[in-house]
Formats: C-alpha cells, structure tokens, sequence
C-alpha cells in the first residue's frame, strides 16, 4: 500500500474495542485460526517453516526474532476485529466523514492572473461522507495510490480551497510531494 491506503488501514485500527493479543503464541494461535487451522498457510503467510508455526503454537518458542515479530503483529491487526472496523468505515462513510491532516505541496491551474505555484501547506480538514465513502469503497476495491491521492485531492479542492463551491470556481488542486498524511474515522 501507499501512504494513503496505510494511513486509511491505520485510522481503521483506532476503532478497536480490544487490544491485539500480545504473546507470540496467542498471535500465532490467532492466525492459524484465521486461516482454518492451516499452520502451512500461515507459514507461507509469514516466510517461515510449518514447524516453526507449530513451535509458537504450542508455546514452545515464546520469544521471536523483531522482524518475524513485527510480520507476525502486523498480519494479526489486519484481521484483528473485522466486524468492529467494518462499522466505523461504514459510518464514516454514511454519517461522519474522516478527517484528513496532511503536510503536502498544493499547486493549482486556475485562471490567468491569479498564482499557482505549489507551495508546501499543512491543511487539517473534515471531509464530509460522500468523499469519505468514495476513498473508503476505493480503497477496499483494490484501487492504486494514485487513485486514492486524486480523490482526497478531490475532496480537500473541494471542502478547503472552494469552501464548498462558494468560491474558486475553475480551481483544480494538485497533490504531489506528501510528506504525511493522517485520517482519522
């Protein structure tokens, strides 16, 4: 993913009503069940032996190395509550919208005579529901980053620079060179 898509799967994540499991063992225990008790399958997931697999299952490995640990926390949250995740995106996406803060560079085509040179700007702004269902529904379509940048761009032009479609009529808004971004359901 990019940073779009990972700033969405981070905001997703806030929902949580229950920490991860934090034992090596209760993670593994986790993902195998995830996977229907298929301790190959999570092997594969992780790049790592079926036996080491069993190992963490039955506890007999309690302590991982950091990057098979991190692999192990990241496929976890992934998967961690769908049902409590899929809610807070659907309700952002009817009711509340998200909000973006981001530190970019903003350029602008609009008519002759005005400026629009990029400059860097950090803009924090509440999207209402149509565009944050249109990112949400993108994002879980499988859409590039490249998708997901144009339709925030859409909707920061829209909500910040025109307020609304109150000013700024012609205005069209690049949004290149993001240093972050974060949303927030």
């Amino acid at each position: 993913m990019g940073i779009v898509g990972d700033s969405l799967e981070r905001a997703a994540q806030v929902a949580f009503t229950r920490p991860i499991p934090k034992s090596a063992g209760r993670q593994m225990r986790y993902l195998v069940k995830q996977h229907k008790g298929s301790t190959k399958a999570v092997a594969a997931l992780l790049a790592i032996s079926q036996r080491t697999v069993e190992r963490y299952v039955k506890d007999q490995i309690k302590k991982p190395k950091p990057d098979l640990a991190d692999r192990m926390a990241a496929e976890v949250r992934r998967r961690w509550q769908p049902l409590v995740r899929k809610r807070a995106r659907d309700q952002a996406a009817r009711q509340t919208g998200l909000v973006i803060e981001t530190r970019a560079r903003f350029g602008f085509t609009a008519a002759p005579g005005t400026t629009d040179d990029g400059r860097m700007r950090r803009i924090t702004q509440h999207l209402p529901p149509e565009y944050a269902g249109r990112l949400l529904a993108a994002q879980d379509a499988g859409a590039a980053e490249a998708d997901l940048q144009r339709i925030a761009a859409e909707g920061l032009q829209d909500v910040y620079f025109k307020d609304g479609g109150g000013r700024a009529q012609g205005l069209l808004v690049e949004f290149t060179d993001i240093e972050y971004i974060d949303v927030n359901l």
